[in-house]
């Protein structure tokens, strides 16, 4: 892994976490340590992550006991005037205990230090040019103004 981003992840800023009540029912009945759906994070990735154990964030959702469903939740309450920004941020993924880290690129990641290969996250077999020659696109933006 390259240094400056062994170094970016070292520095992970925990901040979003700051706001969150892990002194909950479930921590009180469940152990954190035990939780089957969690990858073994190398150390470099643990640094400065956010709390292990499942927390409830500032909207009173558990996040991380694996229950997506709360009747504290947004979606649960979705109407015409609720902001989609409200279910954006790190308050709503679990530092450790995110399904999305059961992918085997983040297995690789997270887990051997192997990063992914760009490649596979690209639309290769998309031809944004398709039906496009030089001087095409200027034709047709210059015949959409005269009209």
């Amino acid at each position: 892994m390259p240094d400056d981003q062994n170094q970016a992840n070292q520095n992970q800023d925990s901040s979003a976490y700051e706001q969150v009540d892990t002194n909950n029912n479930y921590n009180q009945k469940n152990d954190a340590k035990l939780d089957p759906f969690e990858i073994n994070f190398r150390p470099e990735f643990k640094q400065g992550r956010g709390p292990q154990e499942p927390f409830v964030n500032e909207h009173g959702v558990l996040i991380g006991d694996h229950e997506y469903q709360s009747a504290n939740s947004p979606l649960e309450q979705w109407s015409k005037e609720t902001d989609p920004s409200v279910m954006s941020g790190d308050n709503w993924v679990h530092p450790y205990k995110d399904v999305g880290f059961q992918t085997a690129e983040n297995r690789d990641l997270f887990e051997q230090g192997i990063a992914p290969n760009p490649s596979h996250f690209m639309h290769s077999d998309k031809d944004v040019s398709y039906n496009t020659e030089i001087g095409e696109a200027n034709k047709d933006s210059a015949e959409s103004k005269d009209s």
